[in-house]
């Protein structure tokens, strides 16, 4: 199967349309991505069909569980626009900021949406950090994806979400995730998290399933949070 056809298949799968300036964009992004990691480490994907589904159609799943349109986004350690870029070329209109620590990730994001004709917003800042520059309860959708244990990524990302706002990590859907989750309860409800639940989708041709967090901004996150990244990584919640 083509790009294309494995995208907008897994589109249908989720009843999401599939239009085709969309699928081109999303294809035109493989071809950016798989050609820069040549000389730069962006994925261990290096195949467009793997790239179809391990990427884009993992990245697309936020929207069988969330309406981003009108809605201020951020996708905190994005790397090479991980969940974001598939999300923003899906829909241009979307409102999306990217954050990751490296510089030439962000450099790299910055120039695919300039080739591709979209704007974006990046930051290369460690997302502790920028938190503090004007940042603080400033969304409502926080995406991550395969960052860091949910207790640690919720003390990064739960101070960026507004009341009412929506915290929604991607994560596999397995018996470690299970642990990981119960150890996090303390952690997201400390940071002014309620969990809601979880939503879970499998990608065609990838065993095991993966699945979106639910975790809705019920309370004010306390100053303090988050705390420098290394005492976070050594006291987590």
């Amino acid at each position: 199967m083509s790009f294309k056809d494995i995208v907008r298949d897994g589109l249908s799968a989720w009843d999401l349309p599939a239009p085709d300036d969309a699928l081109a964009r999303l294809e035109a992004f493989c071809s950016l991505v798989l050609e820069t990691n040549k000389v730069m480490n962006l994925t261990a994907v290096t195949e467009p069909d793997a790239f179809a589904v391990r990427h884009v159609l993992d990245s697309l799943s936020i929207l069988t569980c969330a309406d981003l349109h009108g809605k201020k986004v951020i996708d905190i350690g994005t790397g090479p626009g991980f969940p974001g870029m598939p999300l923003k070329l899906y829909d241009p209109s979307l409102d999306i900021t990217f954050v990751d620590s490296t510089q030439k990730r962000i450099d790299f994001i910055v120039k695919s949406a300039d080739a591709l004709g979209l704007s974006v917003t990046a930051f290369a800042a460690r997302a502790e950090e920028l938190i503090a520059k004007g940042m603080r309860a400033n969304f409502e959708i926080v995406l991550s994806r395969a960052v860091a244990p949910l207790n640690i990524l919720s003390e990064l990302c739960l101070p960026y979400l507004r009341m009412g706002g929506q915290f929604l990590p991607l994560k596999s859907d397995n018996e470690a995730f299970a642990a990981e989750l119960k150890q996090a309860r303390r952690a997201i409800d400390v940071l002014g998290g309620a969990l809601q639940g979880t939503r879970s989708y499998t990608l065609p041709g990838v065993e095991g399933k993966k699945c979106v967090v639910l975790i809705q901004k019920t309370g004010e996150t306390p100053a303090k949070y988050p705390r420098r990244y290394a005492k976070i990584s050594q006291n987590p919640l």
